[in-house]
């Protein structure tokens, strides 16, 4: 029989989210990997085969992929008011430090220190994500099946730039045609499995009241805005525009910024193309999930058309209004689906189909491990980065030699990197 599992308090849990919020870097997968460490090894909080059942579902779905995993488990642990702290708070520090750091940028330009403690943070990402590799590869990986998909994979990502839900899609379908060739020990049989909580269990009505709530308060503020500051302001189209936004974004932050960065340079002129890359510079030395950037997007382009308001309330509601409609889809994602997904953990063929996203998952975060390696090893061409590459071997070893607490790494990175740079307090 397996372990009992442990049960947080709503106090325990909140501590945690928090905790998870203010320590989150290293984009999806480092952050996938943090909740994994401590949910289910550290805290056993949350089973390995729910976690990774519910890992494979918001892998499938559009919007920030670690946000709406974390919705998941709290929503496992403490029904929808767990789900809403665990995604609020996930992504409640990261926006606070984005408004404090847009706000400084506008005044001041660029933010030196912010580059140099980046410059350590960027190399303990690194050794996050490739010790997120080792973990979850030696989970997900259990028949030559599974290997193969992982390579196959990594492969179409990174020599040839095939589209994520591609991968993705093709790996749930190989995983359906050849579940013979799975492993029939990845789940418990189940009569071992815990039994489902009442609150996992869905129903009609649940699934309408749920609906009918998240679509109220998704577009709430679009219509207010709309009738305070008029249908053609900049607050209006924002919302628009980032409401249809989050219902594309497959494959992460990066899949998506093209398409947000030719719109709002070019349509609706919210900022220039170098304040863009900016913002993504600012983002990724935040915690939270990447796709935070569109906050900064929302912000200047409030800040330049303030219409009747000041420039930072302006700037202010819209980042506001951005990060609402970027993430109150992902509540509904989960809320509405996730009874239905655990309703499913006995079916044979979708339990083969979603172990083959988690193994095209491995493949993913190598993906993304050697991609983030290659651009911080080696930053320009005949460059080589020693210091880089120096303290990501020593993050590394922290972290799967000597256990060290990720938070630890990330801040001892940080500072490493500023005096570096000369800029250590």
């Amino acid at each position: 029989m397996p372990a009992p599992q442990a049960h947080p308090t709503f106090r325990e849990a909140l501590r945690f989210w928090l905790k998870l919020g203010l320590i989150s870097f290293g984009g999806p997968s480092g952050q996938i990997a943090i909740m994994h460490t401590e949910l289910v090894e550290k805290k056993k909080w949350i089973d390995e085969e729910r976690f990774l059942h519910a890992l494979n579902y918001c892998m499938l779905l559009p919007g920030p992929e670690a946000t709406q995993l974390a919705t998941y488990c709290g929503w496992l642990l403490h029904r929808t008011w767990g789900g809403i702290a665990a995604g609020a708070l996930f992504v409640l520090p990261s926006a606070l430090l984005l408004w404090l750091l847009s706000t400084i940028y506008v005044a001041y330009g660029q933010i030196v220190w912010i580059a140099a403690a980046f410059a350590g943070l960027k190399p303990a990402v690194t050794a996050i994500v490739f010790a997120a590799v080792i973990r979850i590869g030696k989970r997900a990986l259990k028949t030559p099946v599974t290997w193969a998909l992982a390579v196959v994979a990594f492969i179409a990502l990174f020599f040839f730039h095939a589209p994520f839900p591609a991968v993705i899609a093709g790996a749930a379908m190989i995983g359906f045609l050849s579940r013979n060739y799975f492993s029939h020990e990845v789940s418990a049989p189940a009569e071992m499995r815990p039994m489902a909580p009442v609150h996992t269990r869905p129903s009609w009505t649940r699934a309408c009241k749920v609906l009918a709530i998240s679509l109220m308060l998704w577009w709430l503020p679009v219509l207010a805005a709309g009738l305070w500051h008029g249908w053609h302001s900049a607050l209006v189209q924002q919302g628009v525009f980032f409401s249809k936004a989050a219902l594309t974004t497959f494959g992460g932050a990066y899949s998506v910024l093209p398409y947000v960065g030719q719109q709002a340079v070019e349509t609706y002129h919210w900022l220039s193309a170098p304040q863009m890359l900016d913002g993504l510079g600012l983002a990724e030395t935040t915690p939270g999930p990447l796709i935070m950037v569109l906050q900064f997007v929302g912000f200047l382009g409030g800040w330049h058309q303030p219409g009747a308001l000041s420039p930072l309330l302006a700037a202010t509601l819209g980042a506001a209004m951005t990060t609402w409609t970027t993430f109150v889809p992902s509540f509904l994602f989960i809320f509405l689906g996730a009874p239905h997904i655990e309703q499913l953990r006995g079916v044979a063929w979708l339990h083969h189909a979603l172990s083959a996203v988690t193994a095209a998952v491995v493949g993913v975060i190598l993906n993304l491990a050697v991609w983030f390696g290659l651009n911080v090893f080696f930053p320009t061409q005949g460059v080589v980065d020693w210091f880089a590459i120096g303290l990501s071997t020593a993050a590394f070893v922290a972290l799967q030699r000597f256990k060290v607490s990720v938070l630890l790494v990330v801040l001892a990175s940080a500072l490493l990197g500023m005096a570096h740079h000369g800029l250590a307090p």
